[in-house]
C-alpha cells in the first residue's frame, strides 16, 4: 500500500461531509470488477484454505525432490496468495469507504485470520528451501532451472541466517495476526472514534473539524482558526495519550521482538534488509538534513517576517505566504492539469493515465467514516485503485499527481513483471509518484507570469521540500529513538514519546518558533509510524525523484526510456540497483545534497520576490 506523505494533513470538502450513499457513482472507485458478488469474494478466501492445505503435501520433500519440484512449490505457493491478495484489498477497500461499517469491519479481521493460518500452514517452505546446499540452490539458479524465481532464491539466501526453524516460522505465522492488532487498534481510534468538535470558520460558522479539514483550517488565513483548529485537534489526541501511548509501544515492542527473534541487531536493521539497504543510507539522510537545518530555519524566518508576527506558532507553518489567484480547482480541471504535466514522460503514459482516471480507479470526495488522507492500492489483479480526499486546492492537484503516479507505477508493473516481482519496495515506489510532483511543479513555474503566483508556487515548491524531506527525516529520527528506548528495555509512556518529539521539533524548527506544547503530541497521530522504518524512504525518495525528473527535463529520450523501464521493473532486482539503471546512485549522499541545495536555490528566488 502507498500513503501519501502525511495523510492526516489533507483538504476536505468544505459544509457538510455526506454519508457514503449520497456520494456519486461516477466520484467512487469500481470495487465491483474485483467482486460483483461477495460470494465470489468468499470463494477466493476458501480457494486460498483449500490451496494451502494442498501445499502441505510438500512438506519434507523439497530437499530431496530437485528443481523440478522447487519450481512447481514456488509456482503453487503464488497461486495461494494470488487469491488471498485480492480478498485482502477488497475487504480492506470497502472498510477503507467508511470504517463504521462492522460488516466490512468483519471482512477485513476475518482475512486477516485466513492470512495468519496460511501463513502458518506455508511457514515450513522457506526453512526447508534453505535447508538445501546453498550451492545446489545457486546451480539451480544459474542453470535456470527455477524460471522467474531466481532473484527470489538470492534473496532468501541473502537473508539465510534470519530465517528460524520451519516450527518457530509456523509460530510466528500463527502470531501474525495478534502481532499486527496494533495497527487495526490505532486506526479504529484515529479514523471511526475520534472527535475533534467544531472550529468557528473565517464566515463565522461553526463547522466540524476531522482530519481531512485539518489543513484547510490550518491553512486559514485567519489566525484565530488556525489556532483554534490547532489546539481542539491535539486537545482529542491528549486526552487519549495514555492509550495511544500504550498502542505504540507495544506496537514498538512487536518491531523489537520479532527482530531479535530473527538474530538481527535492531529493528531497523531487520526493516532495512528487506530492502537489502545498508544502515548508513538512513544515518547519512539524516546527517545530510541536519547540516542543512540553518536552511529550514531561514525558511521559517521569512514566513515569520512575511507573516508579520510577533512570534511564529506551530499552527502558522502551513499557511500560505501568498494567497492563490484560483480559489478552486474542480477535479475535471486537475486531470486536465496532470495530462498537461505529465507530457514529459510520453504519449503513452498520459494516454494510459488518462484511461484510467476515467475506469473507475479513483474514489474522489470526503465521506462520513471514510479513511482520511490519500493512498493508491489494488492487487496484482486489480485495477489500481486511489484514494483521495479531494477538496478542491492546488495542493489536492498534487496529492491526485502523486497518487496517479504510484498507479500507474503498478498499473506498468503488473503488466511486464510475473506475480512474485509484482509489488514494489516503498523505497523505489515513493520515487514514481514524486517524479510526477515535480513534473507538475517544474510545469506550472514555467508558464506562470503572474508574481503573485510564481510566489505561491515557490512557497508550495519549499512547503513540499518541508513536509517531505525535513518532516519526514524528523520522524525518522523520532522511530530510532523510540526503537532504541524498547530495545534497551524502557517503556514508551506517553511522557517519554512527548519528550522525544518536542525536543527534535525544537531541533527541526529552531529558536525563530514558539514550540506549542501541543506538538509534542504529534507522535500520537501519524499513521505511518505503526509501520516503522517507513517514512525515512519519502525523504530518500523525494530526492531520488528531484534527480531522476531533472533527467527527464533536461535530457532526451534516453532518459525518458530509462524512467519507463525502471516504473515496470517492480521487485525484480534491489531498490538500489534498480535505481541506478533508472540514472541515481542513493547509496552515495550526492543525491540527497542536491536536492537540498535546490531546497536553498528555491528559497533564494523566494526571498528575492518578497
Amino acid at each position: 500500500m502507498f500513503f501519501e506523505k502525511d495523510d492526516l494533513l489533507q483538504g476536505a470538502q468544505t459544509g457538510g461531509i455526506p454519508e457514503r450513499k449520497d456520494v456519486p457513482e461516477t466520484d467512487k472507485w469500481d470495487l465491483a470488477s474485483m467482486y460483483a458478488d461477495e460470494a465470489d469474494w468468499d470463494a477466493d478466501l476458501q480457494k486460498a484454505k483449500d490451496l494451502a492445505e494442498e501445499f502441505a503435501a510438500y512438506q519434507g520433500k523439497l530437499k530431496e525432490g530437485g528443481s523440478g519440484l522447487l519450481l512447481e512449490a514456488l509456482q503453487k505457493r503464488d497461486a495461494i496468495w494470488l487469491p488471498l491478495e485480492k480478498a485482502y484489498v477488497y475487504a480492506r477497500q470497502k472498510k477503507d469507504e467508511d470504517n463504521r461499517v462492522s460488516r466490512y469491519q468483519a471482512l477485513c479481521d476475518q482475512v486477516h485470520s485466513v492470512m495468519a493460518q496460511v501463513s502458518a500452514k506455508t511457514a515450513f517452505f522457506t526453512p526447508e528451501v534453505l535447508s538445501i546446499d546453498p550451492e545446489v540452490l545457486q546451480g539451480y539458479v544459474q542453470k535456470g532451472e527455477v524460471g522467474i524465481y531466481g532473484h527470489l532464491i538470492d534473496e532468501l539466501l541473502r537473508e539465510k541466517e534470519h530465517v528460524l526453524s520451519k516450527e518457530e516460522e509456523g509460530i510466528l505465522a500463527r502470531m501474525s495476526e495478534l502481532t499486527s492488532a496494533t495497527n487495526d487498534i490505532f486506526s479504529m481510534i484515529n479514523n471511526a472514534d475520534m472527535n475533534f468538535g467544531t472550529v468557528t470558520d473565517e464566515d463565522g460558522k461553526e463547522t466540524e473539524l476531522t482530519h481531512g479539514r485539518y489543513i484547510s483550517f490550518m491553512e486559514s488565513p485567519k489566525r484565530e482558526v488556525r489556532k483554534e483548529a490547532f489546539e481542539k485537534l491535539y486537545a482529542a489526541y491528549t486526552a487519549q495519550k495514555n492509550t495511544l501511548a500504550t498502542v505504540y509501544h507495544y506496537n514498538t515492542k512487536t518491531d523489537a521482538v520479532n527482530a531479535s527473534l530473527r538474530k538481527y541487531s535492531s529493528a531497523r536493521a531487520a526493516s532495512m534488509s528487506g530492502d537489502n539497504v545498508p544502515e548508513d543510507v538512513y544515518d547519512s539522510l539524516v546527517e545530510a538534513v541536519n547540516r542543512h537545518l540553518p536552511a529550514l530555519h531561514r525558511y521559517l524566518a521569512l514566513r515569520k517576517k512575511v507573516l508579520g508576527v510577533d512570534d511564529l506558532h506551530m499552527y502558522d507553518v502551513y499557511v500560505p505566504l501568498t494567497e492563490p489567484p484560483v480559489k478552486e480547482i474542480s477535479f475535471a480541471d486537475a486531470k486536465e492539469m496532470l495530462k498537461t504535466s505529465l507530457a514529459p514522460l510520453g504519449e503513452k503514459y498520459i494516454a494510459d493515465a488518462a484511461a484510467g482516471m476515467e475506469d473507475g480507479w479513483i474514489d474522489v470526495y470526503e465521506n462520513k467514516g471514510k479513511t482520511s488522507g490519500a493512498y493508491s492500492f489494488g492487487s496484482y489483479d486489480s485495477k489500481p485503485y486511489v484514494l483521495l480526499n479531494y477538496d478542491g486546492k492546488l495542493k489536492d492537484v498534487f496529492t491526485l499527481v502523486h497518487e496517479m503516479g504510484h498507479s500507474m507505477n503498478s498499473l506498468y508493473t503488473r503488466e511486464a513483471q510475473p506475480y512474485i516481482y509484482g509489488g514494489h519496495s516503498i523505497f523505489t515506489a515513493e520515487v514514481a509518484s514524486t517524479v510526477n510532483e515535480n513534473l507538475l511543479m517544474n510545469y506550472l513555474l514555467e508558464k506562470e507570469q503572474d508574481p503573485e503566483m510564481q510566489k505561491y508556487l515557490l512557497n508550495l515548491y519549499l512547503e513540499e521540500f518541508r513536509s517531505t524531506v525535513y518532516r519526514q527525516t524528523m520522524f525518522a529520527e523520532f522511530e530510532k529513538a523510540s526503537h532504541e528506548l524498547v530495545e534497551r528495555g524502557e517503556t514508551l509512556t506517553a511522557e517519554v514519546l512527548c519528550q522525544i518529539y518536542g525536543d527534535l521539533n525544537r531541533k527541526y524548527f529552531g529558536e525563530g518558533v514558539v514550540s506549542d506544547e501541543q506538538i509534542a503530541m504529534e507522535w500520537a497521530r501519524i499513521p505511518h509510524f505503526y509501520n516503522a522504518f517507513y517514512v525515512y524512504k519519502y525523504a530518500t525518495g523525494y530526492s531520488a525523484a528531484s534527480a531522476l525528473a531533472q533527467g527527464i527535463l533536461k535530457g532526451g529520450d534516453k532518459e525518458r526510456e530509462a524512467y519507463l523501464e525502471f516504473l515496470a521493473s517492480g521487485e525484480c532486482d534491489y531498490p538500489l540497483e534498480l535505481l541506478k539503471r533508472a540514472g541515481v546512485d542513493m547509496s552515495k549522499p550526492e543525491p540527497v545534497e542536491k536536492a537540498l541545495e535546490l531546497f536553498e536555490e528555491l528559497l533564494g528566488k523566494l526571498e528575492a520576490l518578497l
